[in-house]
């Protein structure tokens, strides 16, 4: 029998392909799998759906890393890999049904939505199980709460050339479901607040230079990169999760804060005006135009994103 078993085989997503590697004890994870690869319409953002697939992917993860463990004494840990099938990584919040409760006043489905994108975040942060370590495994661009997504991860794994930054701002907002509480733990308060308010996106290599990125590999090497960590950390697999737990210790975040912060994203949100909107939009247009394979993201028809420096 093989030793890489499908994961969830009848769990029917439609924007995941998750499946586990019972020989390393590594549970994958890609995004933007779509049932349906000829929608033009697909944008690969946190969509509601989405969202709701990613957590109970790690529901059900979590079940999974309850079994005994086997004999093998090096598997002392498993490993949670979140990746993306699509081009980008993820490309952030829906801002389409931003603008579309904005302008309706919704707090509360607003709120609900945050909720969500927290409730995952904060799951990651928390590896699942506590004989489990998280890896974002970036291999395009990381923007908003796709960032904030690997941020939340113990180690970020990051092929060269990759943009990863905040353009919230581009439209009056800050990133608000965790970037600042995950990226402290990795950068000075002064660094993090610049990079949640330069509206720069940065290169996978500046970011591994500032300590951000752990580990930054060429084009096409992610994978193999992932792979060499898990089998280093199965040899020390005992040392690394006792880390993980310094870690926390000594840098802790709690599911309070994040949501703490997420109100204040969302009182925020609710004050932007027109203009901010029709950034929004533009954006949205600019996602759905990548897609069809039109104009890249980093233009907006036609137009460079304002304020966006892409190194």
């Amino acid at each position: 029998m093989t030793n890489v078993q499908l994961l969830h085989r009848d769990s029917g997503y439609s924007t995941l392909r998750t499946y586990e590697d019972a020989s390393n004890s590594t549970h994958w994870c890609h995004m933007h799998s779509r049932k349906f690869p000829n929608d033009l319409a697909y944008r690969p953002c946190f969509s509601t759906t989405l969202l709701k697939e990613l957590r109970d992917f790690q529901l059900r993860t979590a079940e999974t890393m309850r079994r005994p463990l086997k004999a093998q004494k090096s598997h002392v840990i498993n490993h949670v890999v979140v990746a993306s099938d699509a081009d980008v990584y993820n490309l952030g919040g829906d801002l389409d049904l931003f603008c579309r409760l904005i302008r309706a006043q919704d707090r509360g489905s607003l709120l609900a939505y945050a909720r969500q994108c927290v409730e995952v975040a904060y799951a990651f942060y928390k590896h699942l199980n506590e004989d489990a370590h998280t890896v974002a495994l970036v291999q395009g661009d990381a923007l908003g709460g796709g960032f904030e997504l690997a941020l939340c991860c113990q180690t970020i794994v990051a092929e060269s050339g990759v943009g990863m930054g905040f353009p919230e701002v581009l439209f009056d907002l800050f990133p608000g479901m965790g970037a600042y509480s995950f990226l402290r733990r990795r950068v000075s308060s002064a660094q993090a607040q610049q990079m949640m308010l330069d509206g720069r996106v940065y290169t996978s290599d500046e970011l591994h230079e500032m300590g951000v990125v752990d580990i930054l590999v060429p084009k096409g090497e992610g994978v193999a990169a992932v792979e060499d960590l898990i089998r280093r950390n199965q040899r020390i697999g005992h040392a690394r999760l006792a880390m993980n737990r310094v870690e926390s210790v000594c840098h802790p975040v709690s599911f309070e804060e994040l949501m703490t912060i997420t109100e204040i994203w969302v009182d925020t949100a609710l004050q932007l005006g027109e203009k901010s909107l029709r950034v929004m939009e533009r954006l949205v247009r600019a996602q759905l135009r990548r897609n069809q394979n039109v104009a890249p993201i980093r233009e907006v028809e036609g137009e460079p994103l304002p304020m966006v420096n892409v190194g």
